[in-house]
């Protein structure tokens, strides 16, 4: 039997903007609270003046998927670029599987900001991570456009993965973006959910390292 849902049980909400759902500005969809966590705060203060969105999709009144995304000069990538737009994050419950709700997701977002040259984020492959897996943002239509194969210091020493600058123009002879691998070998300090996150107590600057082929 095929589960068919009606758009009227779906609703995107934009929490940056509605107080009631505050609570998830602090924290992921699959990950503990982290209201208190002071980078993230800060990240924020910073980031919502300047055109960060994070966006819930509810259906049935659960919340099953998230988003998030930013100008360039406010993402926590170091991804640069012309008026481009970062998505930070992506991500649909398992449970909630099945319905092209992360189409449904980046389609709101490029309906948000029809004035970007185009969309880039990041991608992993080879990562023991379920996130941000490469075949997933080129399923959402993104392209990759370089990538970078480095070792985390902390977990799985001796384990190599890549991370992919990813691309989707949104207008014709658009400038695609750079990024700063310095800084990408950092690390994410203001997501504790995050694959490349940085945790404060690891004192080294960068917590990933270049594998040189």
């Amino acid at each position: 039997m095929v589960n068919v849902m009606s758009a009227s049980q779906i609703r995107i909400v934009d929490i940056t903007k509605e107080d009631k759902y505050e609570k998830y500005l602090h924290r992921c969809l699959a990950g503990p609270p982290s209201k208190r966590y002071k980078k993230r705060i800060k990240y924020l203060e910073k980031a919502i003046p300047k055109g960060f969105h994070k966006k819930l999709l509810i259906t049935n009144e659960k919340i099953v998927g998230t988003i998030e995304y930013a100008p360039s000069e406010a993402s926590y990538y170091p991804i640069i670029g012309d008026n481009v737009t970062v998505m930070n994050c992506i991500w649909v419950l398992r449970k909630a599987k099945g319905h092209d709700f992360g189409r449904l997701l980046v389609r709101d977002m490029i309906n948000s900001e029809k004035d970007s040259s185009g969309f880039a984020t990041i991608a992993l492959e080879n990562h023991w991570s379920p996130w941000f897996k490469k075949w997933q943002m080129e399923t959402l239509g993104f392209k990759p456009l370089e990538s970078i194969k480095v070792m985390h210091k902390i977990k799985y020493k001796g384990q190599t993965f890549s991370i992919y600058l990813m691309w989707m123009p949104n207008i014709s002879k658009s400038k695609p973006p750079t990024w700063n691998i310095h800084e990408l070998l950092e690390g994410i300090t203001c997501c504790i959910v995050h694959p490349l996150y940085h945790p404060q107590t690891f004192e080294p600057k960068q917590i990933l390292e270049k594998h040189e082929n």
